[in-house]
């Protein structure tokens, strides 16, 4: 067996463990393989943002999610869907378009092989078989199985 080091905000414990470098933040029990994703998810917490826009002033945790944000003010729409030339902004409304032309549904429930487009919609139908109601109306206590945005009259 090989020792690694285990990485706890900044203390570092050995741990024996086969060919893997763990580090995890201890506030949320969260697990990284990467140091660097460590300190970026410590910034969610701690809500400092090094990535301002240039335009808005918004600021991001990630580069990444700033240049995803810049697409709102330059209007760049990067992916393209092949069969109907529609473009958008963002790659996962780009994949809910082509499950739609293809009519792939890849999550499956367990209990009754109802399939669907979005994971999304699986956890909602899985409340059917699960009898759970997690969401309530704070005006009359009456348990839902989805969240909804009436009120009452």
């Amino acid at each position: 067996m090989n020792s690694i080091m285990y990485t706890v905000l900044n203390a570092d414990i050995p741990v024996i463990y086969i060919g893997l470098s763990i580090h995890i933040y201890v506030q949320c029990k969260k697990a990284f393989s990467k140091k660097s994703s460590l300190k970026t998810h410590q910034r969610l917490h701690s809500g400092v943002r090094l990535y301002p826009c240039e335009v808005c002033n918004m600021a991001f945790n990630k580069k990444g999610n700033l240049k995803r944000h810049e697409r709102i003010h330059s209007g760049e729409r990067p992916y393209n869907c092949d069969l109907c030339n529609k473009a958008f902004k963002y790659r996962g409304i780009l994949t809910k378009l082509q499950r739609i032309h293809s009519g792939q549904r890849p999550y499956d429930c367990e209990v009754c092989n109802m399939a669907f487009k979005q994971k999304s919609n699986l956890i909602t139908h899985q409340s059917i078989h699960s009898g759970e109601r997690p969401y309530s109306c704070p005006v009359c206590s009456k348990a839902f199985k989805v969240r909804s945005t009436s009120t009452h009259t």
